[in-house]
């Protein structure tokens, strides 16, 4: 199903059929403040398994990252965050970035990987938060297979490549070409890992 939600007024109607769909282990692909993503429900082990397989990947090996709706949901999938890391990712979220910190039990087995680290992110996109607060929890994020970035732009080509493999996508206007940059805060000194949408300068 290819869902057309407003970037800036999502339909309530269409985000409870999104929220339904994730809950009762359903695949979506859903817009992002970079580039357009799969997700599911964080605690519907089907559906991890579901975009492990679109991957061609083992859920514990990949790189799958949650997108929470604030901070305060964010501190629940990281072990404790001390002043001078809040106020960091206070600083740089909502936004195109991806903090790896060190995960807390609340993040479920399937997905802890051997580092015991956690991808968290809070994007700037009203679509994407709006779905996590309506769920009450994360969604996973995992970014789409392959190297087709142009055509990972059109929502409507993703709906052609994905319709078989997804339950639905969502329609939130055309996305960007460049990924979230990816900074490593589970040691001592934070480490930049991939540059991307967002500016680093720390």
């Amino acid at each position: 199903m290819l869902l057309q939600v407003h970037p800036d007024n999502p339909n309530p109607r269409y985000l409870k059929m999104i929220v339904d769909c994730l809950l009762s282990g359903g695949v979506i692909i859903y817009p992002t403040d970079t580039i357009y993503g799969l997700g599911c429900d964080i605690f519907q082990q089907k559906a991890i398994s579901r975009i492990a397989l679109i991957k061609h990947i083992e859920p514990s090996k990949a790189q799958l990252s949650f997108v929470c709706h604030d901070l305060s949901d964010l501190s629940k999938y990281t072990k404790s965050i001390d002043t001078p890391l809040y106020r960091l990712l206070k600083n740089y979220l909502p936004g195109p970035y991806t903090f790896i910190l060190p995960a807390s039990k609340e993040v479920p087995r399937i997905l802890q990987s051997k580092k015991s680290t956690i991808g968290l992110r809070i994007p700037d996109n009203k679509i994407a938060r709006t779905i996590v607060e309506e769920l009450g929890h994360p969604i996973l994020s995992a970014s789409l297979p392959g190297e087709m970035v142009e055509e990972y732009t059109d929502p409507e080509l993703i709906y052609e490549n994905f319709k078989n493999l997804v339950d639905i996508v969502i329609d939130g206007g055309i996305g960007g070409m460049i990924p979230s940059t990816i900074i490593d805060c589970s040691k001592d000194s934070y480490e930049l890992v991939r540059e991307g949408a967002g500016a680093w300068d720390e």
